[in-house]
């Protein structure tokens, strides 16, 4: 048996593009992609914070270092240029891997550049 988690995280991202007649898929900076171990064609969850609209779709890689996050297909519909996103990378994981399983968590700024790099126990909840 095999369970499905969280591999990687890219924390609020900002969608710099929309593109409705493309073919599906979510384009990210390659940079973004390499740092946070993502894979092309891996699938992925992305959460609007603007709205709520949840997605899964798989990465493509975008131009190295321009900041892309670019909703391609039908999401392009629920996510817009502005749009905070978290970007979730799945894995599946035999169940006694889940107590050594520590996802990274790529944090960005306003231009989707890297402002830091977390292994999630490392970081701290809120009300903790």
């Amino acid at each position: 048996m095999l369970l499905q988690a969280c591999k990687a995280k890219i924390h609020r991202a900002r969608v710099t593009q929309a593109e409705p007649n493309y073919i599906g898929s979510i384009t990210i900076d390659e940079n973004l992609l390499e740092v946070a171990g993502i894979v092309p064609f891996q699938y992925l969850n992305i959460t609007n914070l603007s709205n709520g609209a949840f997605w899964r779709t798989y990465a493509i890689p975008g131009k190295r270092g321009n900041g892309d996050v670019c909703l391609n297909g039908p999401p392009a519909r629920h996510f817009q240029v502005g749009d905070i996103v978290i970007i979730l990378a799945e894995v599946l994981v035999k169940p006694e891997e889940m107590a050594t399983l520590d996802p990274v968590v790529v944090f960005v700024d306003e231009k989707n550049k890297i402002t830091e790099v977390k292994r999630h126990s490392a970081v701290a909840h809120p009300l903790a």
